[in-house]
């Protein structure tokens, strides 16, 4: 029998969870309906192909030829021809050489810092960068420089002061909350100066930037460079899920040898892979959607008292503290509009925001909406 206990060992978690509740932290899962009646503001299906009948056809067609699941890790029967037609496709969409799907672009990030660096390295980290990376860095075993936001004098003189013989400065190209551009070329050309590896997230960059959506890296010019790797997610403008690696056929060969969360994980479902797959068919044969996704951030951002032209799909506007967001927040959608709302600790103390997301299939009367509700909501603030 178990024996009874005074004290739960658990019972920490208590007062944790009412410090957060009193900090206006406490979050809570909220299950959304088949068909949304409002206006959506705060998901990632950027360009609108979440539920595009074709997408949701590829996902079928897979579902059908290749079954429900994977059936085990890629390198022992969860590889099919679809996996290797969509690397084939991405990589040549974004200029690369190579890629490499993973189950989520998390595991991608994961996977492609930790292989690149380890004991002895050095990896700097722009200090916005996702959680995925920062969980990166720290799994890494590397030395790690965390710098300033898009600082490029720090990381050049992380690299330049450094002993190692081997760096990787790891990148978002847009970042997630303030909707920022990297200073990619820049970047680059610290990289290069002082033979290091330039590893970005195009998480929010594929589909919006560069030429028909090919990305950040593709419209400064360094899509395939041989010291630049890019990682990915599928969950947002491709409106699937998973994750890729992209870049030199040395490093995919390297991500299949040494990348534990690919060699272990369950290869990512057939579903979502040719869901990916006609995704980027779409997009290629409608290269307008990355256009309607600027479109509608700036007017987006012009119902907000926003002067700048976001630089992409995220509008972020900010409010300071976590009450005042959430308030704002349920505004909104009281009002008949979803937003996002972004607290500690995914942004810092004091910069809590509405994080507004720009859709390519936001129509003229949604945008209308959302301007007044906006506006309204802000100006009462």
């Amino acid at each position: 029998m178990t024996p009874d206990i005074d004290t739960s060992p658990l019972a920490w978690l208590d007062d944790v969870e009412l410090r957060r509740r009193q900090a206006g932290l406490r979050r809570a899962l909220r299950p959304r309906p088949a068909v949304g009646v409002e206006v959506d503001l705060a998901s990632n299906d950027y360009l609108g192909l979440a539920r595009h009948p074709d997408v949701i056809e590829g996902s079928v067609r897979a579902l059908r030829t290749w079954g429900a699941g994977s059936t085990g890790s890629r390198l022992v029967t969860g590889n099919t021809e679809l996996h290797e037609e969509f690397e084939h496709t991405l990589a040549d969409f974004a200029g690369a050489e190579s890629a490499l799907v993973f189950s989520s672009g998390y595991t991608a990030n994961l996977g492609a810092l930790v292989s690149l660096s380890g004991a002895g390295s050095l990896v700097v980290s722009d200090a916005a960068c996702h959680a995925s990376l920062v969980d990166g860095c720290r799994l890494s075993r590397a030395r790690v420089v965390v710098t300033p936001h898009r600082d490029v004098e720090a990381v050049e003189t992380a690299l330049a002061t450094r002993d190692e013989e081997r760096a990787v400065v790891v990148t978002d190209s847009v970042f997630s909350t303030d909707g920022a551009l990297a200073p990619l070329r820049r970047l680059h050309d610290v990289c290069r100066a002082h033979r290091a590896v330039l590893l970005v997230d195009e998480a929010h960059g594929l589909g919006i930037r560069g030429a028909g959506g090919r990305g950040l890296l593709h419209e400064v010019g360094l899509a395939g460079a041989p010291d630049v790797v890019m990682t990915t997610t599928l969950s947002k403008s491709l409106g699937s899920q998973g994750g890729a690696v992209l870049g030199p056929a040395a490093v995919r060969d390297h991500l299949v040898d040494s990348a534990r969360p690919f060699i272990f994980d369950t290869g990512l479902a057939p579903a979502a892979v040719g869901a990916a797959l006609a995704s980027l068919r779409v997009l290629l044969d409608q290269p307008w959607r990355a256009q309607a996704v600027a479109d509608h951030a700036r007017r987006l951002a012009e119902a907000c008292g926003i002067t700048e032209t976001p630089q992409a799909a995220v509008v972020s506007v900010l409010v300071g503290e976590p009450e005042d967001a959430l308030a704002a927040a349920a505004a909104c959608l009281d009002a008949g509009v979803r937003v996002g709302c972004f607290r500690p600790p995914s942004v810092p103390p004091g910069t809590s925001r509405l994080r507004l997301t720009a859709r390519a299939s936001l129509t003229g009367d949604e945008l209308d909406l959302a301007a007044r509700v906006l506006a309204e909501v802000l100006t009462r603030r």
